[in-house]
């Protein structure tokens, strides 16, 4: 069953962070992730926005985002984005 994993982020230092979203598309189709939506341009119908950027990437299931999250290649890129930036990551999927 599809699942996807939304990040919702507030870039701090945008020109670090241009460091690692030149390295996420590799390994999240490595994993067998694509981009639904990278960066989009958040409008709050409701509300306010959790954060300024969303990205929304389709896995296959379920376990292959959390075996993307966990895998070396990303572990060794993710310091990059906690280092310039603060947010959420959660996963979705249909019941």
């Amino acid at each position: 069953m599809v699942a996807y994993l939304l990040a919702q982020i507030d870039v701090a230092d945008p020109e670090a962070y241009k460091a690692y979203t030149a390295e996420t598309p590799r390994v999240i189709q490595q994993y067998g992730g694509r981009f639904v939506v990278r960066g989009g341009n958040p409008e709050a119908l409701e509300g306010e926005l959790p954060a300024k950027r969303v990205v929304l990437i389709e896995f296959p299931d379920k376990a292959a985002i959390k075996r993307f999250y966990a895998s070396p290649e990303y572990q060794q890129i993710l310091p990059l984005r906690l280092r310039c930036s603060t947010g959420r990551v959660t996963i979705l999927e249909d019941p």
